[in-house]
């Protein structure tokens, strides 16, 4: 043994990301070299003499090489190539196509009609789940989508898009111009929970009892400068046309939009404020005020919708109220910590991404016969975002 194979021995027996099955070989070679017995080894290195013998015999023909593991076959599989294909394509079909009164498939609903059906004599879930992994297919979970039902969807998602960059009809936006994103978020429940909620503690996090008793719900109206990063809101016992003219009647009163060229009102077509009828009732009551409809199933474009999110995160869950009063006091006295620090959010959906999501869909729609076929997993129609 050379100077420099000992240092490199030394240095494998005292590392601590080498398999310890190699180190103990390791160890083998440097009691041998140290002029141990095979006897002596194995009582130092607690193996069995055999295994000394044939660790020093392959280093001795092939170095430190020899001390590691030779290649193996492995275990044979126990399906075939065919099994795999056909349990691969019987996830990718709905169970309600074949026959089973199931929404969806679980491994141990596979594994048990891959059985039935004789594919294979016996088959456990989590072979299922193996076999299933190699194309990242989980047909236990779903998620879902919306179509574009709107025919008028790229001409208003266009309008509420350069409002959102200060344009107008292709022209920029004046100094005294602003831009509100409006909507209600409806049924804020206050639950008062049967047991006082416990706050967290060391290894323990925040307890929240489960029994609680229903105190009403109430209705959030909320209108967002999109520039500005201010909000404005009422709380209200139902949502209706009433409430709405409410919440604009106490935005559009104050400065700087009482004395404002135009304030553009972007909403969704919800009840309280649906087509022209609303447009003209705004116009009516408040000349200045420019009614802007988002397209129907497209709130995401509303960035109220990012607000109520926040709220829900930060002031409605975990529900812990004793009445309708204090979600109310909690809701505005929320709404003015938030206007002290907030800023205009980074809207990331452009007129260019809006191109690309509809050109995506046409080429869904011209090639729609391969997202119609039963087993044709991965193909869907263009699905359009949730949230922004």
């Amino acid at each position: 043994m050379t100077a420099s194979e000992r240092r490199r021995l030394k240095k494998l027996a005292h590392a601590h990301t080498v398999p310890y099955q190699q180190v103990v070989r390791v160890r083998i070679v440097l009691d041998a070299a140290h002029g141990y017995s095979n006897a002596r080894i194995a009582l130092r290195q607690r193996v069995h003499l055999d295994t000394v013998r044939r660790w020093r015999g392959r280093y001795a023909d092939q170095g430190i090489d020899g001390l590691k593991d030779r290649p193996r076959s492995g275990r044979p599989p126990r399906f075939t190539l065919v099994q795999r294909a056909e349990v691969t394509a019987l996830a990718c079909q709905l169970p309600a196509e074949t026959g089973m009164p199931l929404s969806r498939w679980s491994s141990a609903d596979l594994a048990a009609e891959v059985v039935g059906r004789r594919i294979a004599e016996a088959m456990s879930a989590s072979s299922v789940r193996r076999i299933l992994a190699a194309d990242v297919l989980k047909p236990w979970q779903h998620t879902s989508w919306i179509f574009i039902r709107d025919p008028g969807f790229a001409t208003k998602a266009a309008r509420v898009l350069d409002l959102y960059q200060r344009l107008w009809n292709g022209r920029p936006l004046a100094g005294n111009e602003y831009v509100i994103s409006s909507d209600e978020k409806t049924s804020i429940q206050a639950r008062c929970r049967c047991h006082p909620t416990l706050p967290p503690g060391r290894s323990r996090m925040m307890r929240v009892n489960h029994d609680y008793d229903r105190g009403g719900a109430l209705a959030y109206l909320a209108a967002y400068d999109v520039h500005q990063a201010r909000v404005s809101g009422r709380c209200s016992p139902k949502t209706g046309i009433v409430p709405f003219m409410d919440l604009v009647e106490q935005v559009m009163s104050q400065e700087p939009y009482a004395s404002a060229r135009r304030v553009f009102w972007v909403v969704g077509n919800g009840s309280s404020h649906r087509g022209k009828a609303a447009a003209d009732r705004l116009a009516a009551r408040f000349p200045n005020a420019v009614m802007v409809h988002t397209p129907v199933h497209a709130s995401w474009l509303n960035q109220i919708e990012i607000f109520f999110s926040i709220v829900q995160r930060k002031v409605v869950t975990p529900n812990d109220f004793t009445a309708l009063d204090q979600v109310e006091d909690r809701l505005i006295a929320f709404e003015r910590r938030y206007n002290e620090t907030a800023r205009p959010f980074r809207w990331k959906f452009t007129p260019a991404d809006l191109e690309d999501l509809l050109a995506r869909i046409e080429r869904h729609e011209q090639n729609e016969h391969h997202f119609q076929q039963p087993t044709g997993c991965g193909h869907q129609p263009a699905a359009l975002p949730a949230t922004m």
